[in-house]
């Protein structure tokens, strides 16, 4: 449930947010990250993030893999502020094949593409941290207007079962669920099914 978020940072000299302590996001606590947050965002020479809804990921996915969504998400970052270079968390099993088409994407960048890049590049990290505290203050506002779901993550269990009993108590999925998602799709394929028995 909820938005997908890319953040990009911009820095001449990586050394601010080596100091700042940058670490892959995940491997921080939410206090913590919300103060490397404002110390990136004031210390970067540019920062943004590019947000897609989950409606904006299903209309999206009507044409392409969640893969290329993310890819040119990756690239409408990248172009608001053009540079030379561009290091990237690579979301494709294949780091060369996604920084080839990321380039293609963004013709005067050359593209450093890693898996786990946020545990190797201090602007990676950085990147990740910022996209990481604006979905989950997305995600408090989403649990304000719907009630606590969890993470929104479908390794949660807490949201997983939400989105059930959601879908048992009203015939649909909530508000701001992903319906193109591999869970959701089979929770509303088996909620036809037993409709149908039901006749």
């Amino acid at each position: 449930m909820g938005p997908l978020v890319v953040g990009a940072v911009w820095v001449e000299d990586d050394g601010i947010l080596s100091r700042i302590g940058v670490r892959d996001s995940k491997k921080l606590t939410p206090k913590v990250r919300e103060r490397m947050y404002a110390e990136i965002v004031e210390n970067a020479d540019h920062w943004t993030v590019v947000i897609a809804s989950a409606a904006d990921i299903d209309e999206r996915r009507k044409e392409k893999s969640l893969n290329d969504v993310e890819l040119d998400m990756f690239a409408e970052a990248v172009r608001s502020n053009p540079c030379e270079e561009a290091y990237a968390d690579c979301p494709d099993v294949n780091d060369a094949r996604f920084a080839s088409r990321l380039e293609a994407l963004c013709p005067d960048t050359a593209v450093i593409a890693k898996h786990k890049a946020d545990d190797l590049y201090p602007v990676v990290s950085a990147a990740s941290i910022v996209a990481k505290v604006t979905r989950d203050r997305m995600i408090a506002e989403l649990h304000e207007e719907l009630g606590d779901f969890g993470s929104g993550y479908p390794s949660d269990h807490y949201t997983m079962d939400f989105i059930s009993d959601w879908m048992r108590d009203n015939g649909c999925p909530p508000p701001h669920a992903r319906r193109s998602w591999e869970p959701v799709r089979q929770m509303m394929s088996a909620r036809a099914v037993r409709r149908l028995d039901e006749w």
